[in-house]
């Protein structure tokens, strides 16, 4: 069995892929069966191998642990009931093994010549900060904006990659029957996707978009959207392009347009910028008496209580200006407006100004960090306000 000097030599070892069979299983079994909190490597001291080597990026190794750490800390407030001695021991035990998971991790999503298999997956969701991909098989993908990688199906095909904030579908992948997968974008963040056909998705914080890998010739190419994204669909008059919003269906053949249908909202809206998209109640068919359609510089708002859809001519700028990490804000209550900062700040904002609510506001701001958002209302309006991190209070 190893001590804790040799322990810190062969997870380096681990980080580098450069273990042998005999070596991982020794790993394992340390991490299982060792209770001794002095005798486990401390996270720091994991970290500090993880920033010797050029082959990871620091910012990433950070990001990791941001979740190991957090996977440990909300095991010990689930043990809270035990011992001061119990929980020290539970804490790091818990951290040690996530060390492992996460040395499994590194080289799987920061190795360029790797690939997210559908076969092996790692689960880093109790962070819900993190960008994840649901491939078909239920396994999720945590994805890293700073990582590349390849993404694989169960056969070991590759049918995309990852650069960055993008993700990238291969239109020449072969599939004889739908696969789909699913990328969930948490607060705080945007990720850009470029679907088989060509048609590129902006999602917006807090969405979720489900979308085949492979779209089948001749047959409709649907999409399943939770949140806030941007379509530019790529022309095909053979397939029309089907977004599910929930009660709501977009049909289009081609064309720029945004959709947003966060599960909070009273109304799921559809601002067409260019082109022409068909809107019908999910439970009847497109071209019925309950189509509508809409034409450029014009919104259209499903109400999710009455099934009713309402048009109106619209600056779209308003509605898209999110892509560029803008808030522009017209005619808008408060309380919406409050919605909207807490999806793209990553934040959770207590309003006990009630009377405030459904009053509306102007305001435009240009990629600016929520302090500023926070100072206009503040002393446009004379508001008092407590920022304490993630958790704002308005009074």
């Amino acid at each position: 069995m190893y001590n804790k000097k040799e322990i810190k030599g062969v997870l380096q070892k681990f980080a580098l892929n450069r273990c042998t069979p005999e070596e991982i299983a020794e790993l394992i079994s340390y991490f299982k069966e060792n209770a001794s909190v002095e005798d486990l490597p401390a996270v720091e001291e994991i970290n500090a191998l993880l920033s010797t080597h050029e082959i990871l990026d620091v910012q990433d190794a950070d990001a990791i642990f941001k979740c190991i750490i957090a996977a440990g800390k909300k095991q010990e407030a689930i043990k809270s009931n035990r011992t001061n001695r119990k929980r020290k021991i539970w804490k790091y035990t818990t951290v040690a093994a996530a060390v492992l998971i996460g040395f499994l991790a590194i080289p799987f999503f920061y190795h360029s010549s790797l690939t997210i298999d559908s076969k092996k997956s790692v689960d880093f969701t109790s962070s819900p900060e993190a960008i994840t991909l649901q491939l078909q098989n239920g396994n999720i993908e945590v994805i890293s904006e700073n990582g590349n990688s390849q993404v694989t199906d169960a056969k070991g095909q590759v049918i995309g990659k990852q650069m960055g904030n993008r993700l990238i579908y291969d239109s020449l992948a072969v599939t004889e029957e739908l696969v789909f997968n699913t990328l969930k974008v948490p607060f705080g963040k945007k990720f850009e996707l470029l679907l088989s056909d060509g048609t590129t998705a902006y999602l917006n914080a807090g969405t979720s978009l489900k979308y085949p890998v492979k779209f089948l010739p001749g047959k409709e190419r649907q999409v399943f959207l939770d949140g806030e994204a941007f379509f530019d669909v790529t022309k095909n008059k053979k397939s029309a392009f089907i977004i599910n919003a929930a009660k709501l269906n977009v049909r289009v053949l081609g064309t720029k347009f945004n959709v947003s249908n966060y599960a909070e909202d009273d109304v799921t809206d559809v601002v067409l910028v260019e082109g022409s998209v068909g809107l019908y109640d999910s439970t009847e068919k497109f071209g019925g008496k309950n189509t509508t359609m809409l034409t450029p510089g014009h919104k259209g708002s499903f109400s999710k209580e009455e099934g009713s859809i309402a048009t109106e001519k619209v600056n779209t700028e308003i509605y898209t200006s999110w892509i560029h990490g803008d808030l522009i804000f017209r005619n808008m209550t408060f309380e919406n407006i409050l919605k909207k900062m807490e999806r793209n700040y990553n934040v959770s904002i207590t309003n006990k100004n009630v009377s405030l609510a459904k009053e509306k506001f102007n305001a435009s701001f240009r990629k600016a960090p929520i302090d500023t958002v926070l100072q206009f209302f503040k002393t446009t309006y004379a508001l008092e306000i407590s920022n304490n991190g993630r958790e704002i209070t308005i009074k």
